[in-house]
């Protein structure tokens, strides 16, 4: 049976570590300096970068199809969804998410009225300007949120968000040269054809030893099966994630989600990078809340 992925491409593999070698240094400086005052500022700051760059990909996404999203109103409205995460400790709840919505839906709608010069396509696209919103606001807002949290341990936030890039980082790389190694049987033809159930089991063992490497390091609270259902849980997440976004440009009909705007060198569009880590974040905060207790 013939390989579903090609061999690893090796003149493009020195950019694409380089590249991440300097959001490593980056993110493993949040280890340290994450109880620091300006730290959760930088990383609002981060966040907030990384949602306008998302949200621009995604109207490029939806214009190669002829529609036309809302790119100011979009960012807007996921930095409301920021702002609520960033904002909200414990109880204390400043900018309720009701409210974020109920502002989101004036600004989105209303404004189309007054700014859309194209309201024969009114409905998809101001689905899709949601569809962004909904995206980047609870997949890049519940890393702020995980980046707030404090526990036992000095730096907590800063040590759960070390634990879900790495966790997620090396699951995707396992799958990276598992499948171009061991790819036979292809996961899902209709949205990647690349793809394997090879590659996927290289995943969740890549996610497995991150979760392990994170609790003899950085979690020391973490029990051996936190361990496992932490790997289980966002290498599943991370990869359905992958797919979501792989479907949304094969329906447009494009190879990148940064569409001819800006890319990371060898790694394609920011929605690219992210569309793992969109998932896992809530289902990160999801295990720590309702097991560990965090709020």
């Amino acid at each position: 049976m013939e390989r579903t992925t090609p061999k690893v491409d090796t003149r493009n593999m020195t950019v694409r570590v380089t590249t991440a070698l300097v959001f490593g240094v980056f993110f493993f400086s949040l280890l340290w300096f994450g109880d620091r005052p300006w730290a959760p500022w930088a990383y609002l700051g981060a966040m907030a970068m990384a949602m306008a760059m998302g949200m621009h990909e995604m109207t490029l996404i939806a214009r190669a199809r002829g529609f036309n999203p809302s790119l100011a109103t979009g960012v807007l409205v996921a930095w409301g969804f920021l702002a609520h995460f960033f904002l909200v400790t414990g109880q204390q709840d400043p900018l309720p998410l009701w409210l974020v919505v109920a502002a989101g839906a004036m600004v989105i709608h209303f404004g189309a009225l007054f700014f859309d010069s194209r309201l024969e396509e009114a409905l998809p696209s101001q689905a899709i300007t949601w569809l962004g919103v909904l995206y980047l606001g609870f997949g890049l807002g519940f890393q702020m949120k995980l980046f707030m949290l404090q526990g036992s341990l000095p730096r907590t936030g800063s040590r759960l968000i070390l634990a879900l890039f790495i966790i997620t980082w090396f699951g995707d790389t396992a799958a990276y040269f598992v499948g171009s190694y061991f790819g036979r049987h292809k996961l899902a033809p209709r949205v990647s054809p690349k793809k394997s159930w090879e590659g996927a089991f290289g995943n969740l063992g890549g996610n497995l030893i991150g979760a392990f490497l994170m609790r003899a390091t950085v979690c020391p609270e973490w029990t051996p099966v936190d361990a496992v259902a932490l790997g289980l849980l966002l290498g599943t997440a991370g990869q359905l994630g992958d797919l979501v976004e792989s479907t949304w440009k094969r329906s447009a009909g494009v190879k990148d989600s940064n569409v001819g705007g800006v890319s990371i060198p060898g790694h394609g569009g920011l929605l690219d990078r992210v569309d793992s880590l969109v998932f896992a974040a809530p289902a990160l905060y999801a295990y720590v809340h309702f097991v560990h207790g965090f709020n």
